[in-house]
């Protein structure tokens, strides 16, 4: 069994890329470690009484392009390895999106589904003074990710100006609206993987009307690319699924009345009209455009040659493993990988940071279009890599990328 370290195929992803880019050895090594993490343990009062311990991490990969940015993931499984890999991913992300942000990282180990709201917050607010020396809107932004949510995102806000005594809005994205958050970011990661779903189809020919989709994983972004995947691109939703299994129909169903099932019920499985299925099944399906949302190496070298899709748009962070992208690149799958297709949450994001510094705040069309333009141009330049190097999707975007960040730190003198 190959190794599934994320941190450890983050760097094997980047290795190739600077083998091709000839990058010097300096260079090469300095891109491959984190600049600065940190580890912090936190007590936090339970509403037992009882003190719980928990693990919080926060680290930033590169910022030689600009403050660090990216997400805080609460998660059971969460490690330093994976948080690593994520931010390393996020370094590439702001790259080849195009925007001034370097990329971090940041997680919790814990298991919110058996936490209150109340130990949500005092989690929310002990990692905050725990980190706090890493973050500032010229230093560090924390955003939402898995399991936390705007309610978190305003907690944490809220502390940070606590300690430091002024309004900072900025410090934290993905926050609720009425505490400075941008309109559209609630569906940014989908719509942004959409944009490119959507110039995919133009380079390949294909007309998606009509054309299905399969979504694994059925939190925040998969909900809204069913949504969004039916309203702009015409695609019929005939499978998804979440962690306890999914649904499929191959007839097409509703994705409102599939989404309004989930956030009724927190499951897919019994949803009318619709046969069960495993996780497993779904990612084998023959559907014109699977967008794998859950988490990390789920598509593999075990099960990659059944994968039937025409395009794979990787809404979750690392769910293809590098010896599965040589698989799906010879089957001819069309990958829009990971910090290309979900680079819509950062870009929003970004453009939450920029109205909070002006205090002047844009219309939802207007943050639409500009979401637009960023991902229709990085698609295009990763495209264009794509047909001239001869290399799959995922290399294209790290050789976009890499050259970026490795110009950058060349240009500041580090290496």
């Amino acid at each position: 069994m190959p190794e599934l370290n994320p941190f450890k195929i983050a760097q094997q992803q980047l290795d190739e890329a600077a083998e091709k880019l000839g990058l010097d050895d300096a260079t090469h090594e300095f891109l491959r470690w984190p600049q600065k993490e940190l580890i912090v343990t936190m007590p936090v009062p339970m509403d037992d009484g009882r003190t719980k311990i928990f693990r919080g991490y926060r680290v930033q990969y590169n910022t030689a392009r600009g403050p660090a940015k990216g997400g805080l993931r609460w998660h059971p499984e969460e490690n330093i390895d994976t948080v690593r890999a994520l931010a390393a991913w996020m370094t590439w992300k702001t790259a080849v999106i195009d925007i001034p942000l370097g990329g971090g990282k940041g997680g919790v180990t814990c298991n919110p589904k058996e936490m209150s709201e109340m130990e949500k917050q005092r989690l929310a607010r002990g990692y905050i003074r725990a980190v706090a020396s890493m973050l500032s809107v010229t230093k560090d932004v924390p955003a939402p990710d898995v399991y936390t949510t705007p309610q978190i995102m305003a907690w944490m806000m809220d502390e940070y100006e606590a300690m430091v005594g002024e309004h900072h809005p900025g410090v934290i994205t993905g926050k609720p609206i009425p505490l400075g958050g941008s309109e559209g970011r609630g569906d940014a990661t989908a719509r942004g993987g959409i944009y490119a779903t959507r110039e995919a189809a133009r380079v390949l020919g294909m007309d998606l009307r009509g054309k299905t989709m399969a979504i694994q994983g059925f939190g925040n972004a998969g909900q809204h690319a069913a949504l969004l995947g039916h309203e702009l691109l015409g695609l019929k939703l005939v499978a998804a699924s979440d962690s306890r299994g999914g649904i499929y129909n191959e007839k097409g169903m509703d994705p409102k009345q599939v989404v309004e099932y989930k956030l009724k019920t927190g499951k897919l499985e019994g949803f009318n009209g619709a046969e069960t299925i495993t996780n497993e099944e779904l990612l084998q399906r023959d559907v014109t455009v699977l967008f794998p949302s859950a988490l990390e190496n789920v598509i593999t070298g075990a099960n990659a040659d059944k994968i039937r899709c025409q395009i794979s748009c990787e809404l979750a962070n690392g769910p293809t493993t590098p010896e599965a992208d040589q698989i799906l690149h010879r089957n001819k799958v069309f990958v829009l990988p990971d910090f290309l297709a979900n680079a819509g949450g950062v870009t929003v994001s970004y453009f939450e940071q920029v109205q909070n510094t002006y205090n002047f705040y844009w219309p939802l069309e207007e943050v639409h279009q500009r979401l637009d333009e960023k991902m229709t141009k990085a698609f295009h330049g990763v495209y264009q890599m794509y047909l001239r190097e001869k290399v799959n999707m995922r290399q294209a975007a790290y050789l976009v990328s890499v050259a970026r960040v490795a110009e950058a730190c060349k240009l500041r003198g580090w290496v």
